[in-house]
This record gives structure tokens, C-alpha cells and sequence, in this order.
């Protein structure tokens, strides 16, 4: 007999109510199935096909245990069913878990019913409830209260449960040592009642307050514990549906702590313990106001410590701040009671004299500290020589407000660091020239490029593999009608101070591009062009897609194009400037690392960043035909460029003997007095090719 004839034969034979089950068809949310006496599947109904994943054809005739009985059940089963059918042992409801047709288990309340049909034939019924669903929600439950559990044991609040009086009903203490009392004492006790008395009456009156309102209330005290004071935040919730308080207590000591750290240091210097600068600028200010009303004389000295970055970044920043505290020591052995010596920041200092007379004056004061830095500082079993620039201002000759004469005084140091460092300088009138000059050129700027005051001049550059002229770098000259000729030293500074560096800088941009598409034109040629960017023009939404508009409006490959940027750039590590950089890159501009050499991170960021190009500094080009250690700084810092992939541009070429050595060390590039200065564009286009 074939299997249909078989299926037929059973669905005949055990037929038992055909309106049960039109009954039991209409229902899908539960299981029904039906099996003979040999535990074949006689019915089967829709329920059953969702739970088990077997439909009706695939289920009937084939036997419970190999359909959804786990294998380890099935002895069990069948035991169970014969027990059922031979000796009346009714089988009872369960939770069991059975497979489904891919062999997952179903969960399912399983319960069972027996039927003799009117041919005497046994018939087991199994009403089957899926319990998937409750089995998740009671595993969430317990999973929320090991949650909860574990949450309580890892936060180290302080729990209460607490009566609208303030009545402690039950607590939670992950650090029983914050408690104040056992809880055998403040159980069924009211808060109030169980602290010092100051302390609870703020309980009293913040638990009122909670009665009161709808948000939470949070306070703060301090208790005395057996390990010391410590600081506490309260916070107070009431749950009016209970009429019960939820009292959280987090210990804040620490933060405590920190917030009187941060007022301090609001006023002193971490390091030195000084005054800063916003109380040496106040103790200042009070200083000239009392002065004023007496009629005195002030000195402010601004001091800067020669050389302390290359000492800090050869030996360590923990050397550097040992020099600090030191130097600090020493300003302070040297100056009277009623004189103040602060840390500006940095290696620069602060020193305020009081009632300055023929026998306490300034230059008395800066010869003695000079003397005093002059004897070595012994750090780590090190001798170190630090010396100090110092610059002078007096109240009220070179100024009358706190402002005005720190500048002064800062001008001065500067000053005093021109002179060779280790002396002094007092603010003269020829200072006052000096920031008169620099206003000046600040103000014929502004207008400067609509007057076309700006010329873009052309360093040529050589490859030295085969002496041709490969491209130019951008340089920008001024002259102004008012002023005569600028130099960039003087005006780049000023723009990149007050902002017009973005203006100019995308007038370089546009003339730099524009002239390379014209040159590779007429020289049938590809050439690149080489342009410097500032700090501040990578603060210029514009630059980047004004670059990019330039370049595909003129035709011009992207790589023919190069930035060059100095390590003064890249210091203060901003996100915008990586962000930057990252396009550059992607757009397949080329990078230059620009002055290699003098800096103090530039290995560093080349690490860091996707540079094309590195240019050795002129003040080691200079050297190398008549000092070794150059020399050997340039071999060494072309083998590591070409070891990164990076070609090496030699700036500032003025003899041939450097040439000709650049070219034995297997220097790129080259460019300098000797082989062209920087020239107009008219006289690039006319300039030989190459040099022999």
C-alpha cells in the first residue's frame, strides 16, 4: 500500500468527530494533534503546522517520536503512551520541550486526552500551548533582577527606603563604611534622628521639600566617618503612589576635593605653586591702583627662560618641570616679601616690584637675577646651565594699566632675547617704533590686494638627476606706495594675526595655478608649482574647494600641484587641520614638509601624515661643505626620507660645492641663489631649463 492509500486508510479508521475537529481547525494558536495506537499521526491541524513547522501532508502517518520528540525523550514517550494505551496510566500535562522541524526546540504546556472510536481503536489527543513567550518574559525578568542585583553591588551609592517621615524602612550599602551607624541602629529609626544634628535637620528639611514637589531634590554635607571626613550629594524622590521616600546617597569627597584643587588652581600654578596669570595680573592692577594714590614708582619684568624647549625636549618633560620649580625657588630667594614672582605659563614668568627707589630699582633687581641663573641648576645628578632674557616696564613711564604694561614689559624680553639672551632690556621709544611700524603695516593690508599691491615671485627648483628644472615654489612680495618695500617676514606674521591671510593666501592659490597651467603651456612640459599655506588658512571653509574648482577649470593634473606646510602648523594636533590634510591627500595634491629641521616633532608627523616631500632647511644646506655634523645630518635625513618613500628638496643652494655634494648624498631636488633667486613669472617662462 502506498503512502497516500495509507494516510486515507488511517484518516478513515480513526475518524472519531469530525466536528471536533472542524473545531480544532479553526484555532491556530494552538496545537492539536492526534496519534493511533502505534503513535502514528492521525491528525494534524493548522496550529501544529506553525509550532512544528510540518504541514498536515508531512506530519500524517509518520510517528510522534520522530517528528518532535527529542531523542533523549523518546524511550520516555513511547513507554509512556503504551502505559496509556495498554494499562489506562493516563499520561499528565507537562511543560516539555520538544524540536521543531529544523531542530529547534518549542517550548509548549503539553496536555493529553484518550479516545476509543467506534472501531475500538485508541486515540491520543496532545493540546500543545506554545510557552515561548512566557519563557522569554521570565528570563527577562530574572535577567532585569541580576540586573539589578549586580547594578546594586557595582554603584557605590547609599539606597533608602524610607516612610513619608523619614522613617528607614530598608537600605543598600555596596560600602558599608560610608554609613554613619550599623544598621541595626537606624532600621524602623527616623533619618533625622540617627545624624549629628546639623546634618539631620537638612534631612528634615529637604525630605519636607520632596513631599512638596513633583522633581527631584539634591543637597550636600559633610560627615565625620572613622576614616576622616567625607563629603556626600543626596538625592530625594518621592513615590507618592506608596507614599514612600527614595533616598540616594553618593560619596562626593573626591569631587569635593577636586573643585577646591580647580579654585586653586584658578589663582596658582600647579607646577610652581606661583600665582598665574589672572592673580599676578590682579595683584597687579591693585599694585598700580596704590601706587597711584601714593605716588610710587612699579616695575613689572617679564622673564623668559633661554633655550628651555630644546632642554625639555632633549631630556624630558620631567627634567623641564624640575628646572620649573627650581627656577621658581629662585625667583622667589631673590625678591623681597612684598614683591610678587608668578608663572605666566610655560618658561615665562612674572615679577611685580613695589615702591621702586634709588635703592630698590629695577636694574639692581635684573642684574641680581641674572647673576642668580648663571649658577647651575643641579637636576638628577645633571649641571644645567638656564640663563634669562628680561624685559622691564615701569609704571607710570612706559604705561599705566596692568594691560598695557605686561605688553610693554613682553616687547622688552623680546627685545632682550635680539640682544643674545641672558641680559635685560628696558622698554625704550625705539620699541614704540617697532609696534608703530607693525600698525602701520597693518593698515596699508587692509585694501592691499584690491590696490594689486601683491606680485607673486618664482623660486625655481632643479632635479639634480639630470639638471632640467622640474618646477617653482610661490613666494609673494609686496610693495606698498606708503611703506616701500615689505618683507614676508614682517607682513606674514601681521596677516596671519588678523585674519587677511585668507584672502591673500587664495589670491596666491589662483595666480600660483594660473601661471603653471600658462608655463606648462608654453614650455609643452609638465611642471609643478609649490605653494606655502599658514596655520590660519586651514581654519578657510573655501580653501580646499576653491582648489579644486582652480585646478579642473584650468586643466591641470592634481599631482603637478604641492602644499607646503611647516611643523608650526601641525603643533596643535586641531581636527580640522587632519581633516584637512586627509583631502589634500585624497584629492592627490602633494605634501611638503617645509624648514625640516627646525622643528622638534617633525619625525613625528611624518609618521602621521601622507607627506610627498620633505625640504631640507638653508641653515643646514649652508653647512655641509665646511661642517661635518651637517653634512651628516643631511646624509642621514635623505636616507630616512627615501626609506619612507618621500622625495628630499635641498632649500637655499648658494655655491657649487654645495651642489655638487648635495648631488653625492642623492639629494632630489634643489633650489637657491645659486642656481636662480626668486624671479617674475616673465622672467621664469624666459629662463634656461636647465643649469650646467
Amino acid at each position: 500500500m502506498n503512502a497516500k492509500k495509507t494516510i486515507s486508510a488511517l484518516s478513515h479508521e480513526y475518524i472519531v468527530n469530525d466536528s471536533l475537529h472542524q473545531l480544532f481547525d479553526a484555532v491556530n494558536a494552538i496545537s492539536v494533534q492526534g496519534y493511533d495506537e502505534q503513535r502514528r499521526v492521525i491528525y494534524w491541524n493548522k496550529g501544529s503546522e506553525l509550532l512544528y513547522g510540518f504541514t498536515k501532508e508531512e506530519a500524517t502517518g509518520k510517528k510522534i517520536e520522530t517528528l518532535i520528540i527529542p531523542k533523549p525523550m523518546c524511550e520516555v514517550v513511547i513507554a509512556a503512551h503504551s502505559n496509556w494505551v495498554k494499562n489506562n496510566v493516563e499520561i499528565p500535562a507537562a511543560e516539555l520541550t520538544l524540536h521543531n522541524k529544523h531542530g529547534d526546540n518549542v517550548s509548549v504546556y503539553s496536555s493529553h486526552v484518550m479516545f476509543t472510536n467506534q472501531y475500538n481503536k485508541k486515540q491520543m489527543y496532545c493540546i500543545d500551548i506554545d510557552l515561548s513567550d512566557v519563557i522569554q518574559a521570565q528570563e527577562q525578568v530574572t535577567f532585569k533582577e541580576h540586573m539589578l542585583e549586580t547594578i546594586f553591588k557595582a554603584i557605590p551609592d547609599l539606597f533608602f527606603l524610607m516612610e513619608s517621615d523619614g522613617t528607614i524602612l530598608d537600605y543598600h550599602a555596596s560600602n558599608k563604611s560610608d554609613l554613619y551607624a550599623t544598621p541595626e541602629s537606624f532600621i524602623g529609626k527616623n533619618m533625622s534622628d540617627v545624624l549629628p544634628k546639623e546634618v539631620g535637620n537638612k534631612f528634615h528639611i529637604h525630605l519636607a521639600k520632596a513631599l512638596q514637589q513633583t522633581e527631584m531634590i539634591t543637597f550636600e554635607y559633610e560627615l565625620t566617618l572613622d576614616h576622616g571626613v567625607a563629603y556626600f550629594e543626596a538625592r530625594v524622590n518621592y513615590l507618592s503612589k506608596y507614599q514612600q521616600l527614595v533616598v540616594i546617597i553618593r560619596d562626593i569627597t573626591e569631587q569635593h576635593k577636586a573643585a577646591e584643587l580647580i579654585r586653586h588652581q584658578a589663582y596658582f600654578d600647579s607646577l610652581t605653586l606661583l600665582p598665574n596669570r589672572f592673580l599676578a595680573l590682579d595683584r597687579l592692577t591693585q599694585i598700580l591702583n596704590e601706587a597711584e594714590r601714593s605716588n610710587e614708582q612699579v616695575g613689572v619684568l617679564f622673564l623668559d627662560l633661554d633655550d628651555f624647549k630644546k632642554v625639555n625636549d632633549s631630556l624630558g618633560h620631567e627634567v623641564g618641570d624640575k628646572l620649573l620649580i627650581e627656577s621658581a625657588k629662585r625667583l622667589q630667594n631673590v625678591l623681597r616679601k612684598e614683591d610678587t614672582v608668578g608663572r605666566l605659563g610655560g618658561d615665562e614668568f612674572i615679577i611685580l616690584l613695589r615702591n621702586l627707589n634709588e635703592h630698590h630699582n629695577a636694574l639692581s633687581i635684573a642684574e641680581v637675577l641674572l647673576k642668580t641663573f648663571r649658577e647651575p641648576f643641579n637636576i638628577d645628578d645633571r649641571e644645567l646651565i638656564l640663563t634669562l632674557s628680561i624685559g622691564i616696564a615701569l609704571y607710570p613711564v612706559n604705561g599705566v594699566v596692568a594691560s598695557d604694561l605686561l605688553r610693554n614689559a613682553d616687547t622688552a624680553m623680546y627685545q632682550a632675547k635680539g640682544l643674545g639672551r641672558n641680559t635685560y632690556s628696558f622698554f625704550t621709544q625705539e620699541m614704540n617704533i617697532v609696534m608703530q611700524r607693525r600698525f602701520a603695516i597693518e593698515e596699508q593690508m587692509h585694501g592691499a590686494l584690491e590696490r594689486n599691491e601683491f606680485e607673486l615671485y618664482y623660486q625655481p627648483q632643479f632635479d639634480l638627476s639630470n639638471n632640467n628644472m622640474i618646477g617653482a615654489e610661490a613666494l609673494l612680495r609686496w610693495h606698498n606706495p606708503t611703506l616701500g618695500n615689505v618683507t614676508p617676514d614682517e607682513f606674514i606674521p601681521i596677516a596671519e594675526h588678523t585674519g587677511l591671510i585668507v584672502p591673500i593666501g587664495q589670491f596666491v592659490i589662483k595666480q600660483a595655478l594660473e601661471f603653471l597651467s600658462h608655463w606648462q603651456h608654453k614650455q609643452n612640459k609638465k611642471l609643478t608649482m609649490a605653494v606655502n599655506l599658514s596655520p590660519r588658512q586651514f581654519r578657510d571653509k573655501k580653501l580646499l574647494s576653491l582648489i579644486q574648482k582652480t585646478i579642473n577649470d584650468l586643466g591641470i593634473d592634481f599631482k603637478d600641484f604641492e602644499l607646503e606646510i611647516t611643523e608650526g602648523v601641525l603643533m596643535g594636533g586641531q581636527r580640522y587641520i587632519k581633516d584637512a590634510l586627509l583631502e589634500i591627500n585624497s584629492l592627490g595634491i602633494k605634501l611638503s614638509m617645509d624648514d625640516f629641521g627646525t622643528g622638534y616633532s617633525s619625525l613625528s608627523y611624518l609618521r602621521q601624515y601622507n607627506f610627498d616631500v620633505l625640504k631640507i632647511d638653508r641653515s643646514f644646506i649652508n653647512g655641509i661643505t665646511i661642517n661635518k655634523s651637517d653634512c651628516d645630518l643631511v646624509k642621514a635625513t635623505i636616507a630616512m626620507s627615501h626609506s619612507l618613500g618621500l622625495l628630499v628638496v635641498a632649500e637655499g643652494v648658494e655655491t657649487k660645492e654645495q651642489l655638487v655634494l648635495l648631488k653625492e648624498l642623492g639629494c632630489d631636488f634643489v633650489q637657491g641663489y645659486y642656481l636662480s633667486k626668486p624671479i617674475t613669472a616673465k622672467q621664469l617662462i624666459n629662463l634656461k631649463s636647465d643649469f650646467t
